[in-house]
């Protein structure tokens, strides 16, 4: 079992920076990916990037392409999500993930095994 606990949401203005983290209690294997989503009132959760647990490997969404960076510290069991530029729409619940499946995907919410309960982030303009 892994649990997650994500931490560093807040409010904020537009155009500041903000970084997420993301903690696991159990252990993360070189296989795993660790990805962020994010799901605002009303809408779907969508996915905003992910990153390999070894390797070099990322991913990320066309809305947040540029602005936000993802990283790890695989010593720690965590992963971080450095959010620049923030805009009013970036408003949302941010969730960390674990999938433990390999090959070809990690973009949708379900292909992902083990979640945290999220950290709100609110950006006003």
């Amino acid at each position: 079992q892994v649990q997650l606990v994500e931490s560093g949401g807040g409010s904020v203005q537009a155009g500041v920076s903000l970084r997420l983290s993301c903690t696991a209690s159990g252990r993360i294997r070189s296989t795993d990916t660790m990805g962020w989503f994010r799901q605002a009132p009303g809408k779907e959760r969508e996915f905003v990037s992910k990153i390999s647990w070894s390797g070099s490997s990322t991913d990320y969404a066309d809305s947040v392409k540029g602005r936000f960076t993802i990283s790890r510290d695989n010593a720690k069991n965590t992963v971080y999500l450095q959010m620049m530029i923030l805009k009013p729409e970036d408003t949302a619940v941010y969730y960390c993930a674990v999938r433990t499946a390999i090959g070809l995907g990690g973009v949708t919410a379900a292909e992902y095994r083990y979640w945290g309960q999220g950290t709100q982030v609110t950006v006003s303009s």
